[in-house]
């Protein structure tokens, strides 16, 4: 989202101090009319220190000048376009002489519109958070402090019925007594009336403290009963809000999103609520003992309670168990047959369970689609036995960390020997298909008193066996990372989302590999290459479909949208990363916009964009002159082939007539930092001097003017697709030619057999030539082999 955008959702108080940045100097008028313009200019990297930069920044102010102008001629807002064209007039008047006053003020606003937008959210997310993590810490307090009097009440529940056996005993011994005597010969009436006395005296005491003890354990079991409900709605939080929203933060990240990763303070809640579980059925335990020792014969008898609070309690407990059974780093989501590959299993609460007294074991196995859903459909959980696959190093022993509490096993050396696919309908490809990771074990704790059968799916697994699957494997991880919905049937996406969805996807993945997210002008260039029309307004709220993001090949090309942003994204996070997070790549950009920029700018001026028809191929435009015309050339992209042995700085660096990147920044200082040192060539170890590759357009020297372009070829044979050199190029890779005179190389099928190595290369290629010849097929050790012969 832009900054301008971000800032009208801020809070009141927060928009109030973005209206005190702004004053006559540089009113917010002109902020709000030309925000998109104003946040796409580099303000940070203009230097009032530096004098090559104040040609640019007297040009920047002139354009701003002319854009608030335009503005204000379209403007129907009456007073908005009274103060639109007083501004102008006013940035004319002071600031045409004095370009830096306005550069370093636009660049304070701008830096300081950014640090109140970053502190309210940190402030919104922290309270959040914040918010939360106190909330649960206030439930465990109270569960805790429950606990401990539930634990006192049963304790005093022990007391007193203890008491009441004794008093009860005492009872039973007057009775015997009372009895003795009166069968005896001659009894004691006075006797045996007082000890009448004594003993009703001691039953009605007993059937007060019986009263008490039923009193008593129904009130404890009602306690526990909110007990129960507080702590299940904890547990629903702990593990239905913050777990998942790990777990969806874990998949996020798969896709380059920043991935807050507390799973240590997850951990420490479900410690804590395992611990007050655990103490509640000890207790249960306990009071049903106590119960089963001195049964009260009552209509609502504690004992049905206690025993279905205990089955309650029970479920609470596997369902904690269970559920806290994760991956804590997940295998690779495009996974190649016969490549290692590494997970980690977790216990959350195996620390606290004594789990690691009898440490479980646990197997992996990689099942398909169909055997995901039907593993969530069983009723109960059943030890998955098939598989679509074979694993080896797919066992391992769960081992405890007592300096991190932490039960796990990490799989160091897995493999995927063996894949078994579905049969595929229509256009369904083995990249469209999705397989999961089943991590299975089971354990027992309590002294085997309950027995845990727990397992968890991976992140959805698409299998190659090619690297050039990779692409289209990416594609389906991605859409199904960004668009997969909490409790689905494994693995279902949605069909079609709407763009920005898609757009924020793209810019996060290009942000999170290369450093720099792409600008809305980026973004509004890829909607248009991915509806197949440049002509839509707002794309925002259209929807794109899964066929056009990757299944659909562009227009006039044989690849998909995916395909061609995932060769950039490569290309740029290989070798352009630097350029890229600099501002001194454009990228996105089409050929005719590209064309029409250049056209206002000096000769000479230059910038980069990303290639149409070339996956992961970027070219340099510039302006230059052919016939004495202004006209715009762009040379064979580069690609990852040819950064590999020389850089895209240095490529610059040989063409001597780009002299300025686009709008006017020199050459040198956009790249020189670049440039690869030139020392004196000295012979190496071994005895020989190392070459330097430089790269020449046939037919413009490096040191030509621009009226000698492009009708002087060269005089020696260039092969247009080497790395070492640069040929035109006019989004058709097979022709080397500007963009509207054709230049095409040809040579004779006669001149090898008829002229020798010397008239090669002396001919004319232009005059001589007649017949298309792919250079890139040509076998130079076989043609240095005839010559040799000859010679």
């Amino acid at each position: 989202m832009a900054l301008w955008a971000k800032l009208q959702e801020l809070p009141e108080e927060a928009q109030h101090s973005v209206q005190m940045l702004y004053s006559d100097h540089f009113p917010i008028v002109v902020r709000a009319a030309l925000a998109h313009w104003i946040e796409e200019k580099p303000w940070n990297d203009l230097d009032m220190d530096n004098p090559q930069h104040e040609h640019y920044a007297k040009s920047l102010v002139n354009s701003m000048i002319r854009e608030i102008q335009a503005k204000a001629n379209t403007e129907n807002n009456f007073l908005m376009r009274l103060q639109l064209t007083d501004s102008a007039k006013n940035f004319e008047i002071n600031y045409i002489n004095n370009p830096f006053f306005l550069v370093n003020t636009v660049k304070k606003c701008l830096q300081k519109e950014m640090k109140i937008v970053q502190q309210a959210e940190n402030h919104f997310a922290f309270d959040i958070k914040k918010d939360t993590d106190q909330e649960i810490a206030e439930e465990l307090e109270f569960l805790r402090r429950r606990t401990q009097e539930s634990e006192e009440d049963v304790r005093k529940m022990q007391q007193e019925q203890e008491q009441f056996l004794i008093q009860y005993q005492e009872s039973q011994k007057r009775h015997t007594y009372i009895q003795q005597l009166t069968n005896s010969t001659q009894p004691n009436a006075e006797l045996l009336s007082k000890l009448q006395k004594d003993k009703d005296a001691l039953d009605s005491a007993l059937r007060h403290r019986a009263a008490s003890l039923v009193q008593m354990r129904n009130v404890w079991v009602d306690k526990h009963f909110d007990t129960f409900n507080s702590l299940n709605r904890l547990q629903m939080k702990v593990l239905d809000e913050e777990l998942i929203r790990w777990k969806r933060g874990q998949q996020l990240a798969g896709n380059g999103a920043f991935f807050d990763n507390n799973l240590e303070k997850i951990q420490e809640w479900c410690e804590c609520v395992a611990d007050v579980t655990w103490q509640t059925r000890q207790q249960l335990e306990r009071v049903l003992s106590l119960c089963t020792q001195l049964p009260f014969q009552t209509q609502h008898s504690p004992v049905d309670r206690i025993a279905i609070l205990k089955k309650q309690i029970n479920n609470l407990l596997s369902n904690l168990v269970t559920t806290t059974f994760i991956l804590e780093k997940q295998p690779p989501q495009v996974m190649k047959t016969n490549t290692r590959f590494t997970s980690t299993v977790r216990l959350l609460v195996g620390g606290r369970l004594n789990v690691h007294m009898n440490p479980p074991q646990v197997k992996v196995s990689i099942i398909s689609e169909a055997q995901a859903n039907n593993i969530l459909k069983a009723d109960k959980v059943v030890m998955m036995n098939e598989s679509s696959g074979e694993i080896l190093n797919n066992t391992g022993t769960m081992e405890y960390h007592s300096a991190t509490r932490q039960l796990s096993v990490n799989f160091r050396n897995m493999q995927l020997r063996k894949i078994k696919r579905a049969e595929k309908k229509g256009t369904e490809s083995v990249m469209d298909e999705k397989f999961s990771l089943f991590f299975q074990s089971q354990f027992s704790i309590g002294g085997g008193e309950l027995s845990f059968q727990v397992w968890t799916l991976s992140l959805p697994v698409v299998v190659i066996v090619h690297g050039n699957q990779e692409p289209h494997a990416w594609a389906t991880v991605t859409w199904d990372n960004a668009f997969a919905e909490s409790n689905r049937i494994p693995f279902a996406v949605p069909d079609k989302v709407t763009w920005q969805r898609v757009g924020d996807v793209l810019n996060m993945k290009f942000k999170a590999a290369v450093g720099r997210e792409l600008t809305s002008d980026n973004l509004r260039f890829l909607a248009g290459k991915a509806f197949r029309n440049t002509q839509i307004q707002d794309y925002d709220n259209l929807c794109l479909t899964w066929g056009q993001f990757s299944k659909e090949p562009l227009s006039e090309r044989n690849f998909t949208f995916w395909e061609w942003f995932y060769a950039i994204l490569k290309v740029t996070k290989d070798h352009l990363r630097q350029l890229w997070n600099d501002g001194s790549i454009i990228g996105f950009i089409g050929r005719k916009q590209a064309e029409e920029m250049l056209l206002q700018r000096p000769k000479g001026t230059f910038l980069l964009r990303y290639s149409d028809s070339e996956l992961g191929g970027i070219t340099i435009a510039w302006h230059g002159e052919n016939q004495e015309r202004s006209e715009v050339f762009m040379l064979q992209p580069f690609t990852s082939r040819d950064f590999a042995i020389r850089g895209l700085p240095d490529r610059i660096n040989d063409l001597k007539h780009l002299l300025y990147l686009y709008p006017d920044i020199p050459k040198d200082q956009a790249f020189g930092k670049y440039y690869t040192p030139i020392t004196e060539n000295q012979p190496q170890l071994n005895g020989y001097i190392k070459p330097v590759l430089v790269i020449q357009i046939p037919g413009l020297g490096n040191n030509c003017s621009f009226d000698s372009y492009p009708n002087t070829p060269q005089s020696v044979l260039h092969n247009p697709h080497s790395p070492g050199d640069a040929s035109l190029y006019h989004e058709n890779p097979a022709s080397v030619r500007s963009n509207s005179t054709d230049h095409t190389m040809n040579i004779g099928s006669q001149i090898l057999p008829d002229m020798d190595y010397g008239d090669i290369m002396n001919m004319d290629l232009a005059s001589d030539m007649d017949v298309p010849v792919d250079f890139s097929t040509i076998n130079v050790s076989d043609l240095m082999g005839v010559y040799d012969k000859q010679n």
